[in-house]
């Protein structure tokens, strides 16, 4: 299941991933109000981005009610992978914090991954350092005996496992065409970056 969190940030290659595997998928776009399914429909959870910070989840209707899902999932042990937003909002369901991360990240960084990163299934086959997407003013803090899976020098923490919980800051799934949309669709915080 993918949880699409914005009109802009969709699945990108996960969804070609998925397609190439042959498992099947569905997307729920549930900032247009559309019902989260029964949690035994689907075997994992994607979390998607959005602009939104996590912090303000609870002020947004289709948020507070997807935190409330997501977090009766990691309760019954689903697996769950949250990108970018969908990392902090995971990491704040399992009492970590969201704060704003020094800089704002906005194109491609090289990202490290720590000595439990390497030996994540998630990164099976990944270097030890890879140059990753992002698009982010906030980071989060690794939950309380989660485990740090990736870093890099201007955002320490990129990624964390916390039982069926895995959250990355970065953007594996976007391509050339999604990262010029997302340019266009958020050109203020591209000025506010100096770019």
């Amino acid at each position: 299941l993918f949880l699409q969190n914005c009109a802009d940030e969709g699945i990108g290659l996960y969804g070609q991933r998925l397609q190439e595997l042959r498992l099947p998928w569905d997307a729920v776009h549930a900032y247009a109000g559309e019902r989260l399914p029964a949690l035994d429909l689907h075997d994992a959870i994607i979390v998607g981005g959005t602009p939104i910070s996590a912090n303000e989840a609870d002020r947004h209707d289709f948020l507070a009610a997807e935190g409330s899902y997501l977090k009766e999932a990691l309760d019954i042990g689903k697996p769950v992978l949250g990108i970018c937003f969908g990392a902090q909002l995971l990491a704040r369901l399992l009492g970590g914090g969201v704060r704003k991360n020094p800089v704002a990240e906005i194109g491609t960084y090289p990202v490290r991954l720590t000595a439990a990163g390497r030996c994540d299934p998630i990164f099976q086959g990944f270097p030890k350092a890879f140059p990753a997407f992002q698009w982010h003013n906030d980071t989060f803090d690794i939950p309380p005996w989660g485990l740090q899976l990736a870093a890099s020098r201007s955002c320490p923490n990129q990624g964390f496992r916390m039982g069926s919980a895995v959250g990355l800051q970065f953007h594996l799934e976007v391509t050339a065409p999604e990262a010029l949309r997302w340019a266009s669709a958020y050109p203020d915080e591209l000025r506010a970056a100096g770019m």
